[in-house]
């Protein structure tokens, strides 16, 4: 059956948000990094403990977690220096630049329930083909990202994404890809996780006539290393459905760092 026009708009603005909603991380997140000693007692850890450290596949309640794909790696660019921290934490990135990281992509498995004869798309009704969509959407993304710094880098890091977070309260605009975004505002939340320090916040973007839509970020701090989460979930932004960061992901990591 032939769509009516706010269906085709609604299709449109997941396809358009895909690229960013979708965005979990930079590919090839075992690095290594530049970050010089600060002449304190504190060590980063190397890529290879931090990789000990991240959660695996199984150790997530109702998550398969695995590597960030490659595809996945399109980083949010701003010319903005104070809102900057946002778009790192945005795109799967520690807030400022680390000795060394690496990540995972949780997904959650939504439980399917098992229809009495298999539909088609084009079968459905407006309503219903929007409902479609939504469930079969309706699912988060977590990126994962540890992070260790060098001395008191890490303390800084988090300090200088909390001040984006006030600083950028009334949104700021932003390149991925090569196509332009605006986040109209940022609002800090409460954090999921607890530890030596925590900023959690909220950045919604603007999807044009089909209204906001919200991403979460969450960033924990354990001694000199930085836990980053960031939570897209599309089927939630279409259907105006509240979410946010994943606390079975949050809580898994932070049993894994303690």
């Amino acid at each position: 059956m032939k769509r009516s026009s706010g269906v085709r708009r609604c299709a449109a603005a997941v396809l358009g948000a895909l690229s960013f909603a979708l965005v979990t991380g930079c590919s090839g997140g075992e690095s290594g990094g530049d970050a010089k000693g600060s002449g304190t007692a504190a060590k980063a850890l190397g890529a290879a403990e931090l990789k000990k450290l991240i959660i695996a596949d199984g150790e997530v309640p109702g998550y398969a977690v695995g590597p960030v794909p490659a595809a996945r790696a399109k980083p949010i660019a701003t010319d903005s220096a104070a809102c900057r921290p946002l778009a790192r934490v945005m795109s799967g990135l520690p807030p400022a630049d680390a000795a060394a990281r690496t990540d995972r992509l949780a997904t959650q498995d939504k439980k399917k329930t098992p229809a009495a004869k298999p539909t088609s798309l084009d079968d459905l009704d407006e309503d219903a083909f929007e409902e479609a969509m939504h469930k079969s959407l309706d699912r988060d993304l977590t990126t994962v990202t540890l992070a260790s710094y060098e001395g008191d880098g890490a303390e800084k890091a988090l300090a200088s994404l909390s001040a984006a977070v006030k600083s950028c309260a009334d949104g700021f605009p932003g390149k991925q890809a090569g196509t332009t975004v605006r986040f109209t505002e940022v609002a800090e939340e409460k954090p999921a996780g607890t530890g030596d320090g925590a900023v959690a916040f909220t950045a919604t973007m603007d999807a044009d006539d089909d209204g906001a839509a919200p991403v979460h970020a969450e960033v924990d701090r354990r001694g000199n290393t930085l836990a980053v989460y960031f939570t897209s979930n599309l089927g939630a932004m279409m259907a105006k459905k509240a979410y946010a960061v994943s606390p079975e992901v949050v809580k898994a990591q932070q049993a894994k760092l303690k």
